[in-house]
């Protein structure tokens, strides 16, 4: 490759590609590799998650941003920790097919969207995985295009793989045996929503839906965020809320919950583009009856798995050990993924407190 693309750099040790286990790449994480990247890995915490701490790596080349949810967590463990709401468990994939008359594809539609047809569709698409599990399916037309959203639970799998596959095998049911006119124009068309912004994650959600909240007394508010609790109040509505709002963003109603999102999903070994939809975030305040800060963020649309994927990396995969949440859960399939969701949330939580603090008292320039 150093002479192909004439680039010397190549010959160097500036990109390492020693003593890394490339038995666990080949086949799995990536093709023609040349070597590996090294990202420094920060540790924000402890942060009380439901009565529990956790140290949370952070891969990341951004200076402050692991000190800043530092702040946040000390914060935050004043006040008595993070509790949270897990509210939604399904990925989703939404293939595109096509009827040559409108009148098939509003049959097709009809037939999907009734009891008989979401019972059929469950009993195939379970029929192809131990874990995967259809939740619901919903569908929308366009013409005589028709798209259905498949929702289901992956265990502790993201499962997009798994999910696919049973979505083939209910495509492949429903032109064999119900709608012989359907033609298959893609196992993804875009109604999943995989890797983009779509209102469609930000309303009825994609992996894991997740509330996380906390309860700032006042004089930490003071002594540790260097700011008052009407001040962060103020700037989260005229910011998050009404500034988001007048930039028409979709789910965009936080100050930097995609930071924190992607830090945690390098170190952890998800898939760093869908930080895209699992950054999908609202963060709201407000002053409570004993005038201490009440803060939340709604996430409706994480996306993570504690196996498959670059999970089974070493590195990634102490990290997950670190959390305690490595691998498939032993007795209850899918907590171990439902959990790193939660934590995901949290240090979210985190940098949304610090970083909106320091925006309130005008710090952030002086910090970088």
């Amino acid at each position: 490759i150093a002479q192909l693309a004439n680039a010397p750099v190549l010959k160097s040790t500036r990109l390492p590609y020693l003593h890394y286990d490339y038995d666990r790449v080949f086949g799995a994480c990536c093709e023609n590799v040349i070597g590996y990247m090294p990202l420094p890995v920060g540790v924000a915490g402890p942060i009380i998650v439901d009565g529990k701490p956790y140290h949370i790596p952070m891969a990341t080349t951004e200076g402050c941003l692991v000190a800043s949810a530092m702040r946040g967590c000390k914060a935050i463990n004043a006040g008595g920790g993070v509790v949270t709401v897990l509210t939604r468990d399904g990925m989703t994939r939404g293939p595109c097919v096509r009827f040559p008359y409108l009148k098939e594809a509003g049959e097709a539609k009809i037939w999907i969207d009734s009891d008989e047809g979401q019972e059929e569709l469950k009993k195939q698409f379970n029929s192809t995985s131990r874990f995967a599990r259809l939740q619901h399916v919903f569908t929308a037309l366009a013409g005589t295009l028709l798209y259905i959203r498949f929702r289901t639970t992956t265990g502790d799998a993201m499962g997009m793989n798994m999910i696919s596959k049973g979505t083939e095998h209910c495509l492949k049911y429903l032109s064999e045996y119900r709608f012989p006119q359907m033609e298959v124009i893609a196992v993804s068309g875009n109604f999943c929503t995989d890797k983009k912004s779509a209102a469609v994650n930000w309303i009825n959600g994609r992996g894991k839906s997740v509330v996380a909240e906390a309860k700032i007394p006042a004089d930490v508010v003071r002594k540790v965020l260097k700011s008052d609790v009407d001040a962060l109040v103020e700037l989260n509505i005229s910011k998050n809320l009404i500034g988001s709002a007048m930039a028409g963003a979709i789910g965009g109603f936080n100050a930097h919950a995609a930071n924190l999102v992607t830090a945690v999903f390098l170190a952890t070994g998800q898939d760093p583009a869908q930080n895209v939809e699992s950054s999908n975030c609202i963060t709201l305040m407000h002053k409570d009856g004993d005038g201490d800060l009440r803060i939340s963020v709604s996430m409706p649309s994480i996306e993570v798995g504690t196996i498959g994927g670059g999970t089974i990396l070493d590195a990634q995969n102490s990290m997950l050990e670190l959390l305690g949440v490595r691998g498939p859960h032993p007795t209850n399939p899918g907590e171990n993924a439902r959990q790193l969701a939660k934590i995901v949330a949290s240090a979210v939580l985190a940098g949304e407190l610090s970083l909106c603090s320091a925006l309130a008292a005008g710090h952030l320039v002086q910090s970088h």
